[in-house]
């Protein structure tokens, strides 16, 4: 009887801890919002506790890939794959900020790998070639985009992982410090959030000669030399292109060619419009975070007042705030009890909203011309006399990294005056005071005009005569944006030049 009354305890014994696991089980909370007593700690590797979410994400992203069909700023294709497809293909176009040495080849040359690898396997062609740059709302709108500042935020997200924030399991100076350095080699400004998060590290460190002495300049001594190396190469010289670009977009602050904002644009536009609907749940998230996580929140107010000091202002400069934010709007919704799950919902379909719009519909009319023309190139017998001029806003279209074709192509310039002269007009402002004055005498000869003419819709009525007297005719129509404004229509139109029917040869 005893021993049955034992066997009898150890089986009561045995329910309730087993409920005891279920209770724990239930009371479980994710291992960012508690507290470091609380926390059990973070697993020192990239993939996290669940394999299935991170497959999730990445299944996510390559949906996210094919869903953004749109162009957002020039430099996704100026910077990046058409500099690589020059050096690659030896034929596509380098602005002027290659001639001046501001730019780097580092970032390039990652797409350059990919195209030459393509190039031996005879595989070469313009979709493939597309693939290559397939790498909130605005992170999908910008996540899978070839700027600099995708680049950037991507390592400051793994960076992040590596700090030294107080709970942190994964720390690892020489891991995160050579992120920072890899993300100043490829934009220089990528320093400007580090600063007080490097600045708060060493002073909290108790071996301060010895993170500098043994990490920090060892990292930086080799990364630098690394894009010394790359940029001696292709440059032909030694060249310090970060000096050339901080100098160009902070000191001479020439970057105000390109266009200029209030000084209180980041706080009053730029934020709001990036963080988006998220913004309530950032602000909420600022009074529940612990303090532990301030230095994120004075990072993000930190760049926006830096970015603020600069006049050039644009809303991707601070796309790489934006995982430092999303802390913050983790802690909001987490402290939410009965509206959390309306709350979800209302992100998910606001962004997915802002998301589908911005990636399928808003600014692709430039992207879906350039792969009509490429169709042209490869379709047309008569391919070896085609020639194309684009009457844009300069940089508005990609260019032969689209097209991946030597056709003879041509755009309206617009570089910085880098010699001082006073009312300096560049060749699109010079062509948008009078377009059709300009026409007629940058054309005075019928063998110089161009078989092909790309142009915005809100330019057709100003050049009409010459359109007519040329014998150009209106043979596609691509939609752009329900946004017009300014120089920038709503459509996109090519006129090609007929002549008794066949196309015109050169």
């Amino acid at each position: 009887m005893q021993r049955e009354g034992g066997d009898g305890r150890l089986f009561f014994r045995g329910l309730q801890n087993r409920s005891r696991e279920k209770m724990k089980l239930r009371k479980r909370k994710s291992t960012l919002y508690l507290s470091p007593q609380e926390s059990p700690g973070r697993r020192g590797d990239l993939l996290g506790e669940s394999i299935y979410l991170v497959l999730f994400t990445i299944a996510f992203r390559i949906c996210n890939c094919f869903l953004v069909q749109t162009s957002f700023v020039p430099d996704e294709y100026w910077q990046s794959l058409e500099v690589a497809h020059h050096m690659v293909f030896n034929y596509g176009y380098l602005t002027w900020e290659w001639t001046e040495r501001l730019r780097g080849y580092t970032y390039p040359l990652i797409f350059a790998s990919i195209y030459k690898i393509l190039h031996l396997l005879g595989k070469d062609n313009v979709q493939l070639l597309f693939f290559c740059q397939l790498c909130s709302w605005f992170t999908w709108y910008c996540c899978t985009r070839t700027l600099t500042n995708t680049m950037e935020t991507v390592l400051t997200i793994i960076a992040l992982f590596y700090y030294p924030l107080e709970g942190s399991k994964s720390m690892n100076s020489v891991k995160y410090s050579s992120l920072v350095a890899l993300a100043f080699i490829i934009r220089p400004t990528a320093v400007i959030p580090w600063i007080p998060l490097l600045l708060r590290h060493f002073l909290q460190e108790h071996r301060k000669l010895d993170l500098i002495l043994y990490q920090f300049l060892p990292v930086g001594f080799l990364t630098l030399s690394l894009s010394l190396i790359i940029d001696r190469i292709f440059f032909g010289q030694w060249t310090l292109v970060q000096y050339n670009f901080l100098k160009f977009n902070v000191l001479q602050n020439l970057g105000t060619f390109y266009g200029s904002h209030p000084w209180h644009w980041y706080f009053t536009q730029g934020f709001p419009v990036v963080l988006g609907p998220h913004l309530p749940f950032f602000i909420h998230g600022c009074f529940l975070a612990p303090k532990r996580y301030r230095i994120l929140l004075m990072t993000v107010l930190w760049t926006l007042l830096v970015y603020s000091m600069l006049s050039h202002k644009e809303f991707r400069f601070i796309y790489p705030v934006l995982p430092f934010c999303m802390v913050f709007c983790g802690y909001s919704l987490n402290h939410l009890k009965t509206w959390k799950k309306p709350a979800l919902s209302f992100l998910f379909l606001s962004n997915m909203l802002l998301a589908l719009y911005t990636g399928l519909v808003h600014q692709r009319g430039t992207l879906d011309v350039m792969t009509h023309i490429q169709e042209l190139c490869y379709n047309n017998s008569s391919k070896s006399s085609a020639s194309l001029f684009v009457m844009m806003p300069c940089h508005s279209t990609p260019y032969y990294s689209h097209v991946h074709y030597p056709l003879p192509m041509r755009f309206l310039q617009c570089p910085p005056d880098l010699t001082g002269k006073s009312q300096y007009l560049d060749e699109a402002d010079i062509f948008y005071l009078n377009p059709l004055n300009w026409l007629y005498k940058e054309f005075h000869n019928d063998s110089t005009l161009p078989t092909h003419l790309i142009i915005f819709s809100v330019l057709e009525e100003d050049i009409s005569a010459f359109l007519i007297s040329s014998n150009y005719e209106r043979t596609a129509v691509f939609f752009h944006t329900h946004l017009p404004e300014g120089r920038t229509g709503s459509h996109v139109y090519v006129y090609e030049r007929k002549l008794k029917g066949k196309l015109s040869r050169r």
